[in-house]
């Protein structure tokens, strides 16, 4: 069984590399996997949960006998091969290397467990806000940096290689290539960076995308190793970019170990896997619902190679939400992306979300729930009173713009068309307990690019990103906007997770660099780089906690303001394609007449005056200091 194909007995001095087997240091030679790998003393939870897998270990009575460490109680489930250990660690606990001991058939055993000391407290996350952009992109397509022959895929059921000719095959790109660019994501001007799933994806297709986790201690050596994703990481954080990390608790994928030999008969939902989900989230709130519809929601399979986890399972829930916070503590990420939120048990995802803020009080949580309404999206923010149950998620995913944004940075101009859509998305804000904790975008990785084909023009394109760069909320860059990537996912994902060209061994060209980019792409690489610099170091602090007024679109003419304190940014978007002239009389109250601003998009200064024209579909960005 993959269990125990990586299982050996081990030094404790290679406890470092996370995801290992710990050794059993005896006569009998007998090897144990133990997870999480390692734990620190000093954490907000004293209680921690150790899976112990080996064959027969369900048998086997435990004991520890270390300082501040107590067993409180072990549970066997179902399997032969699985034993739960429950540690009460006291707060002051030394770290050090705590001996295991058990006794199975008649002989004595043990293994070594280390408890380390943390780098800092648990306030000191800070987690992402709305003065942050996040930049998103899929590792395996967006640079490669290792070598093939530092890449081991001899652990690997299904050891997958590159294959650039098939969009849904891998590409090869990793956390080095990703590491080797990060001046270019940092001249961009964004903050963080969101990295779609980096864990072992064991797959017969490769699952280049990541989302079928198969190890969840293990970085996939297709993108490197644990200790690549730490660099990776402190990298970043050496140019103040913040990390994101994906992460996948509905479902594990279909090659996963535990689909061999799960410790409890109920550790998977419908584990006959015949039944897949209906993908109709509404039934979660839906007040009528069906037993049937519900179950077929939240407790069916997302897809066949992607079986539905069963978060109702104490013991389940417990090692993920373990993860989440041993990810956190041993690599330094700034945030967690949790995919398919809704479709999880929702009261367990409650206590995971809980859980984590409860040591990690400052960090941000931003849950995948993905709705054509603003209903439904506001439901799941944490404080929302129409949910009878608090669910502790920060932020939520605002899929509005995958939906209308095309057509509402057109030329419509109709009173329910064009911007005035956009003016009516915003006035449902009042369904949200926390609009400034919505992040928004206008694609990404599961969508159409917002632009369908390489435009002729970027006039409809620099106002959407002026927009979703200006207005509230928490913007998401989908990597690639930059350069124009465009493309429908009809006929394959593949197609709007296009390659970086120049990320790759053999490329003709490399967008990388001005020189490598077309002329086009280069106006639009410019036109994001000076709002995205100009929001990170000048208005961070206004687009992070500035209120926002707006002013209903009136002959295609949308006004807006953000303000905090004294400073003030007023954005001003034409929705025409034609020259338009209007009186800025509905405006006095944030702009009176004579009024003088500066517009950093033309870097000129602006005097407000009664009458104003506006070249087709111009943008304005006009600060008052």
């Amino acid at each position: 069984m993959k269990n125990f194909r990586k299982i050996t007995a081990i030094a404790l001095g290679a406890l470092a590399c996370a995801g290992a087997a710990f050794g059993a240091a005896n006569q009998s030679k007998q090897s144990v996997k133990v997870e999480p790998p390692y734990w620190w003393v000093g954490m907000a939870n004293d209680t921690l949960q150790l899976m112990v897998n080996a064959p027969g270990i369900a048998k086997a009575d435990f004991s520890i006998s270390y300082p501040g460490v107590a067993l409180d109680r072990q549970v066997a489930l179902d399997s032969e091969n699985y034993k739960f250990l429950y540690l009460v660690i006291s707060p002051d606990t030394r770290p050090g290397e705590v001996t295991i001991d058990y006794r199975l058939d008649g002989k004595k055993r043990k293994f070594s467990y280390e408890l380390r000391k943390r780098d800092k407290s648990g306030e000191e996350y800070t987690g992402f806000d709305a003065g942050d952009v996040l930049y998103l992109l899929m590792p395996d397509r967006f640079a490669k940096g290792l070598d093939d022959k530092d890449i081991n895929l001899k652990g690997l059921d299904y050891p997958v290689g590159a294959d650039r000719n098939n969009p849904n095959g891998r590409h090869g790109g990793d956390m080095r290539g990703i590491r080797n660019h990060l001046d270019y994501i940092d001249s961009l001007g964004v903050t963080a960076i969101w990295v779609c799933p980096v864990l072992e994806n064991d797959m017969p297709g490769g699952s280049y995308h990541g989302y079928a986790t198969t190890d969840y201690y293990s970085i996939d050596p297709r993108f490197g190793s644990n200790s690549e994703w730490n660099a990776l990481i402190s990298d970043a954080h050496d140019r103040g970019l913040k990390v994101v990390m994906d992460m996948i608790f509905n479902h594990s994928g279909s090659n996963h170990p535990w689909m061999k030999d799960a410790p409890s008969k109920d550790w998977y939902n419908h584990p006959e896997g015949d039944e897949m989900t209906n993908y109709r989230l509404t039934t979660v709130h839906d007040p009528y619902v069906s037993d049937y519809d519900l179950d077929h929601t939240v407790n069916a399979w997302f897809v066949p190679s992607m079986p539905d986890l069963n978060q109702r399972n104490p013991y389940l829930m417990k090692y993920l939400t373990q993860n989440s916070i041993w990810w956190i503590e041993s690599s330094k990420i700034d945030g967690i992306r949790m995919d398919t939120y809704p479709y999880a048990d929702m009261r367990a995802m409650s206590q995971w979300a809980a859980d984590v803020l409860k040591e990690y009080p400052n960090f941000n949580i931003v849950g995948e729930c993905w709705y054509a309404n603003e209903a439904g999206s506001a439901f799941w923010q944490s404080g929302n009173k129409l949910n009878p149950l608090d669910t502790h998620l920060p932020t939520v995913m605002d899929f509005w713009n995958i939906l209308n944004g095309r057509k509402a940075f057109s030329d419509d101009t109709t009173p329910w068309g064009g911007l005035n859509a956009v003016y009516d998305h915003l006035s449902n804000d009042f369904l949200f307990p926390n609009p400034q904790k919505i992040l928004t975008f206008l694609d990404n990785h599961d969508t159409d690019r917002f632009l369908a084909e390489m435009p002729d023009s970027l006039d409809q394109w620099k106002q959407a990103v002026a927009f979703l760069l200006t207005s509230r909320g928490i913007p998401q860059i989908y990597y690639g906007t930059e350069l124009l990537m465009n493309g429908s996912k009809e006929g394959s994902d593949g197609y709007v997770r296009r390659d970086m060209t120049g990320g790759f061994p053999g490329d003709e060209g490399n967008v990388f660099t001005a020189e490598g980019r077309t002329d086009l792409q280069n106006e639009a690489w410019d036109y994001l780089s000076k709002i995205l610099n100009w929001r990170r170091s000048e208005a961070r602090d206004v687009m992070a906690n500035g209120s926002l007024k707006h002013f209903m679109p009136q002959n295609g003419l949308y006004v807006y303001r953000r303000k905090l304190g004294d400073k003030e940014v007023v954005v001003i978007l034409n929705g025409r394609d034609v020259p338009n002239t209007a009186t800025m009389e509905r405006t006095l109250e944030i702009m009176p007449y004579g009024t003088r601003l500066h517009d950093i998009i033309s870097g000129h200064d602006v005097e407000i005056t009664e009458e104003m024209t506006f070249a087709p579909r111009q943008v304005m960005i006009l600060q008052n200091w």
